[in-house]
């Protein structure tokens, strides 16, 4: 759940702002007209979207190009804080604060694929940890601060490891996503996503959804995702020694309770037993 938001805005739109979350918790965010630049601090997360299912590390950040996307602050970090700071980039702020040089740059540099991910890097750490004085005090905070900050970022980046990285963003911000039904569905067929949420990611009504699902796996969301994660969890029950509430969340499943009934009912014996039964034997000759 979200705990508290601070968030500045530049002309009408949000420009930056702090987002505290209580884990475990799914937070949905669409870039429509806008790329974003997010931080994590305090715990990382799963980044969700139509092509990119990333661990996103304590203190590593990702460059979202406009779409949908899902922040998974996974099961582990229940109870936890967790800290999400975002630049939304907005392309015609980049043209006005970049009239010339930055242009001549991007044309350089070919356009990425999905999310681009951002190793720790301690310089732009220690500028992101700068901007908490004006979180405490907002009525410093104007327009012309706000170009400022937006520019000294992008300076930043461009400096360090991640030059194409931001380039490429900015030059590609407006491109549509290229999404491929199928590559989504394969891509989060464990990642516990309701069909509502895939169809999200689709850019797709709930009802488009359903129907160009049926057309490719000839069977409906629930009965599919079902028999996949069920799959999955057997062969996690006798190829690894997880523990079983380990591989519900492992397999697609939120709930390690929900998931044993459901295995019981499906495969007529309870995930513990089943992992009895399909054990290999040890060698002869082993040692006890």
């Amino acid at each position: 759940m979200i705990v508290d938001r601070k968030a500045f805005t530049y002309q009408g739109n949000t420009i930056l702002e702090k987002l505290l979350l209580s884990a475990p918790h799914r937070h949905e965010a669409v870039f429509q007209n806008e790329g974003c630049f997010v931080h994590m601090k305090g715990a990382g997360t799963r980044l969700l979207s139509a092509q990119d299912r990333l661990l996103i590390r304590e203190q590593e950040s990702v460059l979202l190009k406009c779409g949908t996307y899902f922040l998974d602050f996974i099961h582990k970090l229940k109870g936890q804080t967790v800290e999400v700071l975002a630049f939304h980039l907005y392309p015609d702020l980049l043209k006005q604060l970049y009239p010339t040089e930055l242009p001549a740059l991007m044309e350089k540099r070919a356009a990425t694929g999905g999310s681009i991910a951002i190793a720790h890097d301690a310089v732009i750490a220690r500028y992101l940890d700068s901007l908490e004085f004006y979180f405490q005090n907002p009525a410093l905070v104007n327009d012309e601060l706000l170009e400022v900050k937006v520019k000294e970022l992008v300076l930043l980046l461009v400096q360090t490891g991640s030059a194409d990285s931001i380039l490429s963003l900015a030059t590609h911000l407006h491109s549509p996503m290229d999404i491929n039904i199928k590559n989504t569905v394969d891509l989060h067929t464990y990642s516990n996503l309701s069909t509502t949420e895939l169809a999200e990611l689709c850019n797709l009504s709930l009802s488009s959804f359903k129907r160009a699902f049926k057309k490719l796996y000839h069977d409906n969301p629930t009965s599919y995702f079902i028999s996949q994660k069920l799959k999955k969890a057997k062969a996690l029950l006798t190829g690894s020694a997880l523990p079983i509430g380990e591989i519900a969340y492992e397999a697609g499943f939120n709930d390690p309770l929900y998931f044993a009934r459901l295995f019981r009912q499906r495969a007529g014996v309870a995930p513990s037993t089943y992992r009895a039964s399909h054990a290999h034997p040890a060698p002869e000759g082993a040692a006890d």
